[in-house]
């Protein structure tokens, strides 16, 4: 199982969610020579979130970020500067797929305490249910 996590800084909440390029590579479908890719993460709920994942054109170094879809998924789950976000790759007979969580930062007397999972409703139009037995490519 492969995993990414990361605290959410301002940026990831009000424009797009920057990826480690480890993950990116070894993580996402391929571009084919593209320089973005569509994907869907299954969430806690078990709601089919669709995300774009996209990089620089030009350069060294890719930047991978998400950006379609993204700020629906921090809307839904009221997601603020200090949460935490989790991709994660799993590996199965059939076919790999994509989960995604997001926790809330739980604080006790002003001291970070740990995280806690969030759980929202699903908003009509933007998210499906699916069932636990599908598959989802990644």
């Amino acid at each position: 199982m492969t995993t990414f996590s990361k605290i959410l800084r301002k940026t990831d909440t009000s424009k797009a969610l920057s990826l480690p390029t480890k993950f990116f590579k070894y993580s996402l479908p391929s571009f084919n020579g593209g320089h973005a890719v569509t994907f869907q993460a299954m969430d806690e709920s078990g709601f089919v979130w669709t995300f774009k994942c996209s990089t620089r054109k030009k350069g060294q170094y890719p930047k991978p970020v998400l950006s379609k879809g993204w700020l629906a998924f921090v809307r839904n789950k009221k997601l603020k500067v200090g949460d935490k976000i989790k991709f994660s790759l799993h590996q199965t007979a059939a076919t790999p797929f994509c989960r995604v969580r997001a926790e809330k930062e739980v604080k006790i007397f002003r001291s970070i305490f740990g995280y806690s999972p969030i759980t929202a409703p699903s908003i009509p139009g933007i998210l499906k249910s699916i069932s636990w037995k599908a598959a989802l490519l990644c």
